[in-house]
């Protein structure tokens, strides 16, 4: 049994079902005119399968659905299990339902509209997906295109600014409440877990990534996992975290110690604050995401920790927690107004721990916003 319905969703207010329709309406709206761009004509489709682009562009959150947009018309697939939710969450699309096989509905619906031509999505669609789209649409050509949905996403709107501020407030709000109580007796994977349960308890959806907290040596492994093992004393202590609120995400890294650290530790903390700082002062609208990276890379370099930054410098964060742009090496893509990024340096010096400071950044036509508001110095707890 299949079912096809024009009713976007159920709304709590009015206002905000206009709000919500009208944006929706202005992205596909871009959309179109890039397509257009690149050659699509009106009796063609675009196939857009990432959950984080269909999100973009109807509001639905659901882990499995298709949106199909023509020249005149959208249609969001999905199953039974998510019906409900695509008829609450989408905008300005018709929501189609298959209790069997939402992909059987769509070859069927693009081949009784004798499509010809099928855009998908080059670096989100799975090898399987566009094999399955060759084999079941011989008659339509599958064209791979790059990054559309994603350059969109590239400048945020107000209201997607707004929700980005306030997910980094409530990251910066949990750090402060979960260092507040923290004990020197906690393993790392303790620290993290709280990080966790607080971000819930003040609203979140949940993290936007696993949390990271490595103490010690093992804090010189930039992506490290937080182990059962007790905080090494008088150590450095790397925390990354961020929490998804309606949607957008938010990133932030501190450095902290439980007890006192020596020296050599306070003078990598020292070094990356600085390279820090000096990349923050190169971010505005119209300079190239290298120029903010090599601004960074030189401090370290100066103080000899140039070989231990192994990463780039930041990225873009929104719907996803790494978006583009990627503020790294030779990366030629300039900065422009609304664009929301971080800044995160680090420093990782095998046998002795790691630094790394990371703030969220809003890009202005002058300079920058700082969205997270935690202080950056070397806490000792």
């Amino acid at each position: 049994m299949q079912a096809c319905s024009s009713r976007a969703g159920i709304v709590t207010t009015q206002h905000q079902a206009r709000v919500e329709l009208v944006s929706f309406k202005k992205r596909v709206r871009k959309l179109r005119l890039d397509l257009a761009k690149a050659g699509f004509e009106g009796s063609d489709r675009f196939l857009v399968s990432a959950g984080s682009n269909i999100q973009y562009l109807c509001g639905f959150a659901g882990s499995y659905g298709f949106l199909i947009i023509s020249a005149d018309h959208a249609k969001l697939y999905t199953d039974g299990r998510y019906t409900a939710q695509a008829r609450a969450q989408a905008r300005g699309v018709d929501v189609c339902e298959s209790t069997q096989s939402p992909l059987d509905l769509l070859f069927s619906d693009l081949h009784e509209e004798r499509v010809r031509r099928l855009a998908v999505e080059e670096n989100r669609i799975s090898h399987a997906l566009y094999r399955t789209l060759r084999r079941k649409l011989r008659r339509t050509r599958v064209e791979p295109v790059d990054g559309l949905v994603e350059k969109l996403r590239l400048v945020k709107t107000p209201d997607e600014i707004e929700k980005i501020r306030l997910a980094a407030r409530l990251n910066s709000r949990a750090f402060d409440n979960v260092c507040s109580r923290a004990r020197a007796e906690w393993t790392e994977a303790r620290l993290a877990a709280e990080l966790d349960f607080e971000f819930r308890s003040l609203g979140a959806e949940g993290p936007a990534f696993e949390t990271i907290v490595a103490s010690g040596p093992h804090s010189a492994l930039p992506h490290a996992r937080a182990r059962t093992k007790r905080i090494v004393p008088n150590s450095l202590v790397v925390l990354d975290h961020g929490a998804i609120l309606d949607g957008y995400n938010s990133d932030m890294t501190r450095t902290i110690c439980f007890g006192r650290v020596g020296s050599e530790k306070r003078r990598i903390f020292r070094a990356v604050r600085k390279a820090q700082k000096a990349a923050v002062d190169q971010v505005r609208s119209g300079v190239k995401a290298a120029t903010v990276d090599q601004a960074a890379r030189k401090v370290l370099a100066d103080f000899g920790y140039g070989d231990v930054f192994p990463h780039a410098t930041g990225h873009g964060v929104g719907l996803e927690i790494h978006e583009q742009p990627r503020v790294g090496a030779g990366e030629q893509t300039r900065l422009a107004s609304g664009m929301v990024i971080t800044i995160e340096p680090g420093a990782y010096v095998e046998g002795v721990g790691g630094v790394r400071i990371e703030d969220l950044l809003l890009v202005t036509k002058t300079g920058c916003e700082l969205l997270s508001r935690t202080p950056r110095q070397l806490r000792t707890l």
